[in-house]
């Protein structure tokens, strides 16, 4: 137990570390905090509002199974279960496993296997998020207070059990990613199915409400359905622990008995699967690695021979192997896919999925550089101006950016027949143009904050790992680049507010289509350049900053 709680500590020490050399991270730290303690009382209030509800009727056929609690027993397992889901979707794109307290930095330490385990999970249950979380779904108990005394203890415990279980089963997860996959087209390609996993699950709801499924069931249908699914995820480990609250009300000691039986053993299951994959990477550690010999100069003899040519010829090269950047060029063609399904028929409620998909290319971009490495170090040797740099990558992203955007608008014209009608067409160019404006305007608010706003990022090697005491960061900095490239639209949106004020928006809004496409040029113009002037400015600050970063991921 002394060695489990030293490794709780040294978590905290590595995090208060970090704290003090960098004041961003603190200031992210504190906005984390603030978020926590808001996200605590909302729950808290939530739960007090619910409390005194849970005592009305309900309809249709949920009374006959949990009485006047069927409804908040309904919502409680199937939102417990989405929450546990999205929190390790959230955990592998987002945050990754912490690379300074994985099972590989205490090899060489001695610590035998189950309380090197052991000292892990309990330094992820002392963490900020896990705390939040025990918190969040202990005063969640506050709806339960008209159900008894048992009814609240049990639900005290659970929240510690579904936290727990959370840990366990990322845990397990990140073991198994690193021992079985092994190859970069792996996990470039396990990356990419996670992602659009998260996407779909964070959409599916959405997509059920607006089903004609659910329109036109009855409520005594809707309360089938409510109750079968609750029942089915209360079998599994993601809504077990919601689920034992409710078995307490009803008194109900074997299916009591049998949720926890499903909780332990999942902890059981995922324990041992983490010591079996430190065996396994003991084994295979030192094996040889398929190694693959590439002929000519690839991306180098398409580009200018220029220096800001050799800028983007490694930029491409960087984009074609990198699995953490390649999930960004995905994304927005599956969002189309979800806005088409919620579409019903409705063509114009899909052409804003084009704006989506401009807004989102750049992202990974804003925090370029990062994504480089040490690899622009030789950039700063070679005393490359930084106007320069920024044009050789402006230069790539415009053109996937146009590429992209412009496939994508003919295919959606195609299928949506809009082509055949005026003013739908010219609704679709408006769309269009939005789209290019977005993603001009932020691939030059991407030069900008790439200089400034620096981010240590997963290696390319590790896609699903991060530095302990930086997730902060990495869930902060992205903000300014997402709201941020919308506030460079402002002079597209006074245009648009005068022509409503004047009230001429319905016939003349094809004057937004030139006025978005030169906001979004003129963007891109000065944030190249102004991102230019900052490059030469805090060359030598970077190279300090990525081999900070770097030494982060060892």
């Amino acid at each position: 137990m002394n060695i489990a709680l030293t490794i709780v500590r040294l978590r905290w020490a590595l995090t208060w570390a970090t704290l003090r050399k960098s004041v961003w991270q603190t200031v992210a730290y504190i906005l984390a905090v603030i978020v926590a303690v808001v996200t605590v009382v909302g729950t808290a209030m939530a739960a007090w509002s619910i409390g005194g509800l849970d005592g009305m009727p309900a309809g249709g056929v949920l009374p006959s199974d949990y009485g006047t609690f069927a409804v908040t027993r309904g919502f409680v397992v199937i939102a417990g279960t989405v929450i546990m889901l999205a929190t390790i979707f959230t955990q592998f794109m987002v945050f990754g496993d912490g690379s300074s307290m994985s099972l590989k930095k205490f090899a060489l330490y001695g610590i035998p296997d189950r309380q090197l385990q052991v000292g892990l999970l309990l330094s992820g249950m002392c963490g900020l998020p896990a705390i939040t979380g025990m918190l969040s779904f202990m005063v969640w108990t506050l709806s339960y207070r008209r159900m008894g005394a048992a009814v609240v203890i049990t639900s005290l415990i659970s929240a510690i059990f579904a936290v727990f279980t959370i840990i366990s089963l990322s845990k397990l997860l990140f073991a198994l990613l690193g021992s079985l996959v092994t190859s970069k087209r792996g996990k470039a390609m396990f990356y990419m199915v996670t992602v659009l996993g998260f996407v779909m699950l964070c959409q599916l709801p959405n997509i059920i409400v607006n089903s004609d499924a659910i329109h036109d069931a009855t409520p005594a249908e809707r309360g089938a359905g409510l109750r079968a699914v609750a029942d089915i995820a209360s079998w599994t480990p993601f809504g077990a622990a919601f689920q034992l609250p409710f078995d307490a009300a009803r008194a109900n000691l074997p299916a009591l008995a049998g949720h926890l039986l499903v909780l332990a053993a999942t902890w059981t299951v995922c324990f041992a699967g983490c010591l079996w994959c430190l065996h396994h990477e003991r084994r295979i550690t030192g094996a040889a690695s398929r190694t693959m010999t590439i002929a000519g100069l690839g991306a180098f003899q398409h580009m200018p021979d220029s220096v800001s040519g050799a800028v983007s010829a490694r930029l491409i090269t960087y984009l074609k192997r990198d699995p953490r950047q390649a999930m960004l060029f995905v994304m927005p063609l599956f969002f189309v896919v979800i806005f088409a399904v919620q579409a019903h028929g409705e063509s114009l409620a899909i052409w804003p999925s084009l704006i989506t998909a401009g807004w989102l290319l750049a992202i990974a971009e804003s925090n370029g550089i990062a994504y480089d490495g040490r690899g622009f170090t030789m950039e700063a040797i070679a005393g490359v101006p930084g106007v320069k740099d920024r044009i050789g990558r402006v230069r790539i992203y415009v053109g996937i950016a146009l590429v992209y955007l412009l496939v994508m608008g003919c295919a959606l014209l195609a299928i949506t027949g809009d082509w055949t009608h005026p003013v739908r067409r010219t609704f679709a160019l408006l769309f269009w143009a939005l789209g290019i404006a977005v993603a001009l305007c932020g691939i030059g608010l991407a030069e900008v904050t790439s200089t400034v706003f620096l981010y240590p990022v997963a290696s390319m090697d590790k896609p699903f790992s991060s530095p302990q005491g930086r997730a902060v960061a990495q869930g902060f900095f992205p903000f300014i680049y997402l709201i941020g490239t919308f506030a460079l639209l402002l002079p597209t949106g006074v245009v648009a507010s005068i022509l409503a004020i004047v009230g001429v928006i319905g016939s003349m809004f094809w004057i937004l289509i030139p006025v978005a496409l030169v906001n979004g040029i003129g963007m891109l113009a000065l944030g190249t350049w102004l991102g230019g002037k900052l490059l030469d400015a805090r060359m030598l600050s970077i190279v300090e900053t990525l081999d900070s970063f770097a030494s982060l991921q060892h």
